[in-house]
């Protein structure tokens, strides 16, 4: 009785664990004989055109050029996404990835639970000690940052430099939170590098995640902006920037994308997009576990490191005049020789 009573626990507790958990995209169960990599997404989930997109664009690149088996979770509505990442470390995943900042804590925790399995997440939230050193993870966990603020810089740039005569532009976040202030303080430092005299309407579309999920704010704070005069806005929201191309369609006014090449949500309104690597260090991540040479810390993607960047290509190069293009690509070299140093706070 005893046993039966055990068994019917374990199997309670497996199934309230997969009510937290939705499994997407190529999910499977742990393979003996190759390397088993798990993700557990963001707020938004696949279909983001966005941070978890390139997450998942890196977990393909893994498949096909490291012969990788990916097992992928998008946390479902009000989950615990503690839940997910739990479920895939109990399967001793040889990579567990968390995409973004909200799993900081969790993998945190769950990195000294399970010593013998390896962990990443994606813009982990390095925290600092009192005297304001940073905080290392523990030593089977990767932080993967980015300098946000570096690529911001140049899209304020060109977003200041192109045709603005109201000399306004406009910045929409997702959460108000430090992360996403690196991308508005950033940006506005690029748009004042140029055009001293300009104007950087900044708003937030709200203070919990699910501001990133949210593209009827979206529209709303960008029609407003518009409405003001702004020509250009910046987005750094997930989804609910989806909004905001709407609203520039709509308007005939120009959208700046983020995370990746957003082009194709509104041709011939995307000025650029600010793009981070993160199908490049997701892929990394898991060929250094390939390798064996994976280790814990704190790995930076900046300019110098082609880890940010902005998209100047066939699409829109029409839009962005040459002169433009030549001085922003000066400020790249200026940032990377350290003749300019980007502020990444407030």
């Amino acid at each position: 009785m005893r046993k039966l009573l055990l068994l019917v626990g374990v199997l309670v507790v497996a199934h309230v664990a997969f009510l937290f958990v939705r499994p997407a995209g190529s999910a499977q169960a742990r393979s003996p004989d190759a390397l088993n990599i798990g993700i557990v997404l963001d707020v938004g989930g696949l279909g983001d055109k966005s941070f978890n997109d390139g997450a998942y664009r890196g977990a393909q690149l893994a498949e096909k050029e490291l012969g990788a088996k990916i097992r992928l979770i998008e946390p479902g509505e009000g989950s615990d996404r503690e839940a997910g990442l739990r479920l895939l470390a109990a399967e001793h995943m040889d990579l567990v990835v968390g995409v973004g900042f909200i799993f900081t804590d969790d993998a945190t925790q769950l990195a000294r639970e399970y010593p013998d399995v390896n962990f990443a997440v994606v813009d982990y939230s390095v925290g600092t000690d009192q005297d304001g050193n940073p905080i290392p993870p523990p030593p089977n966990l990767a932080a993967l940052k980015f300098k946000e603020e570096e690529g911001s810089f140049l899209v304020g740039a060109i977003a200041a430099l192109v045709d603005n005569p109201a000399k306004k532009v406009g910045f929409v976040g997702g959460m108000d939170v430090p992360l996403i202030q690196k991308f508005e303080v950033g940006y506005k430092a690029g748009v004042k590098e140029v055009c001293p005299q300009c104007q950087v309407i900044i708003q937030y579309a709200g203070v919990t995640p699910e501001a990133f999920r949210n593209p009827g704010k979206g529209k709303e704070l960008a029609l407003s902006q518009y409405q003001q005069g702004v020509n250009v806005i910046y987005h750094a929201s997930g989804s609910t920037g989806l909004g905001v191309f709407e609203a520039a369609r709509q308007t005939g006014k120009y959208a700046i994308g983020v995370d990746a090449d957003q082009w194709a949500e509104a041709p011939g309104r995307v000025l650029t997009s600010m793009v981070k690597g993160i199908d490049v260090a997701v892929l990394d991540a898991i060929r250094k576990v390939k390798d064996r040479t994976f280790t814990g810390g704190i790995f930076t993607y900046g300019l110098a490191e082609n880890g940010v960047g902005f998209v100047y290509d066939e699409n829109n190069k029409a839009l962005i005049p040459d002169s433009v293009h030549a001085r922003v690509e000066q400020l790249r070299a200026d940032i990377i020789a350290g003749k300019i140093k980007v502020p990444s706070t407030r």
